[in-house]
This record gives C-alpha cells, structure tokens and sequence, in this order.
C-alpha cells in the first residue's frame, strides 16, 4: 500500500539559515542518543525479567522497531517528547528559536511514525508505540500492556 501523503520538507540544518554549525554545536547534537536511551533499557529490562525475549532495531522491518517480536508480530517504538511530537498543538506555539526548521523537522518525524506504522500493519504487525515519560513514569502499565496483548493477542 502507498502512503497518499505528501512528504514535508525540512529546510537545511546550515549557517546561511541562521544556524551555527560550529564545534560546540555538533559536540551537543553528538550527545542526542538514537538507540539504547534509559527509557528503552529500562523496558527492555523489564521485559526480560519476565521472560518475553526480543530483537532490538530489527533492520529487516520498516522504521527499525525499539523492540520487535516476530513471533507475535509485534512492534514496540519508544519515541521521544520533543523529537516526536509529543502535544504537538500545544507545543509549536512555544518554539521559540528557529520555528522555520523545528516545526517541519518535527511534523515531518510525525509524518515518518505514520508511515512507518502503517508499513508495519500492512505487513500483520501490532504496534506499540510508547513515549519516553510514559515508560519513565508507568514503566508496569507499558509492561502489562504489551504482556496481555502476548497472552491474549489483542490490545486492551
């Protein structure tokens, strides 16, 4: 299935935009992890206590899932606040410095996520996406749901 949405566009992370691509500026972006955050340790520790077993960003399924289980077909995202768009109407007006590159980089993440979802769905997987705070907080809520959802093979 194609996706029928357009693609957003991200203007150009350079100096002629008004941003600093200076040492100091690639030193902080260079401490931004991809993969193996705490949120994401933290769940997968979780899991493993209860013996469910995984594959980490599975390079075989669309987006790389945090987490995939090919057995039960599912899929597990752990996405971050800011760079997914957590209470994104909510969130946009308060960017304050540089909105011509954040809000389409951001709307553009969202769009990805979409994609990516229904990628995996067409393919017969189940996907969990969860946020960062929500594992932070409720780490046995996120637990549980994925357990009954292996138990039972349905999403409370």
């Amino acid at each position: 299935m194609s996706y029928s949405e357009n693609h957003i566009k991200v203007p150009r992370f350079n100096e002629a935009s008004g941003f600093f691509t200076t040492k100091k500026r690639s030193k902080i972006m260079s401490k931004i992890r991809g993969k193996n955050t705490k949120p994401e340790l933290l769940f997968r520790r979780a899991l493993w206590k209860k013996n469910v077993r995984y594959r980490v960003d599975s390079k075989q399924l669309p987006g790389r899932p945090d987490l995939s289980i090919e057995k039960y077909k599912l899929a597990v995202f752990i996405d971050g606040e800011f760079w997914h768009g957590y209470n994104w109407n909510e969130r946009k007006v308060k960017l304050k410095s540089n909105r011509n590159f954040w809000i389409p980089k951001i709307e553009r993440n969202m769009q990805r996520d979409r994609q990516v979802n229904q990628k995996l769905e067409d393919l017969g997987f189940t996907v969990f996406r969860f946020w960062e705070s929500e594992i932070k907080t409720n780490l046995k809520t996120c637990i549980n749901d994925v357990m009954v959802y292996l138990q039972t093979g349905q999403i409370n």
